[in-house]
């Protein structure tokens, strides 16, 4: 019988099977890569107990992500561009942060998300970033340009969010290499929480 005679489904199934070869034997030295830590996470350092249970405390009432309001806070609506400073704070601090003046130490995609999703995990990752005393964050929310209407729902709702959070000073848009205005930019309180262990 030649390959005239093969029936398409017999065809096909050899096709498989060559292709299926190859490939084993394209990949046969090839060993998977040790992974650290998982993309959108922060690697914790280990902690003595002590110091541990002062942060948590020092930390105190973080912002949970049921206390998160997704009504319009009036400082980020008066703000054209969308950017906040908390009241009181110097507006050089945010032409610092459009600046770029403080390194992004660790970046959150709300990508896909719902929103009680994307607020359950901001709230977590913004607590997470204090906790490792992180200063400047960047939150990826994106242009909206898959949801419905192609309105950014994400975008007001996490400036909104981000506001709320009593470790948040400052944000902005990203700029254009780091996602433009499908990010921002976030500083963080610095907290002086590691004291000498008595």
């Amino acid at each position: 019988m030649d390959d005239d005679e093969l029936s398409p489904e017999s065809k096909r199934s050899d096709d498989a099977q060559i292709e299926e070869a190859l490939f084993r034997e394209a990949v046969r030295d090839v060993r998977p890569l040790k992974q650290e830590e998982k993309i959108g996470q922060i690697a914790s350092p280990a902690l003595h107990p002590a110091v541990s249970k002062r942060r948590s405390r020092a930390i105190g009432a973080v912002v949970m992500p049921d206390t998160l309001s997704d009504h319009p806070i009036t400082e980020i609506a008066e703000n054209a561009d969308g950017s906040f400073i908390r009241p009181g704070l110097q507006r050089q601090t945010l032409r610092r942060l459009r600046r770029g003046d403080w390194p992004v130490q660790a970046q959150l995609d709300l990508h896909g998300l719902t929103r009680d999703a994307a607020r359950r995990t901001l709230a977590i990752f913004l607590m997470e970033s204090t906790q490792q005393r992180l200063r400047c964050v960047r939150i990826i929310h994106g242009k909206g340009f898959s949801s419905t209407d192609r309105e950014p729902v994400l975008k007001k709702l996490t400036g909104n969010w981000l506001a709320q959070h009593e470790s948040v000073l400052a944000f902005c848009q990203a700029r254009p290499e780091n996602g433009g205005s499908g990010a921002l930019e976030v500083l963080l309180k610095k907290h002086q929480l590691d004291h000498e262990i008595s």
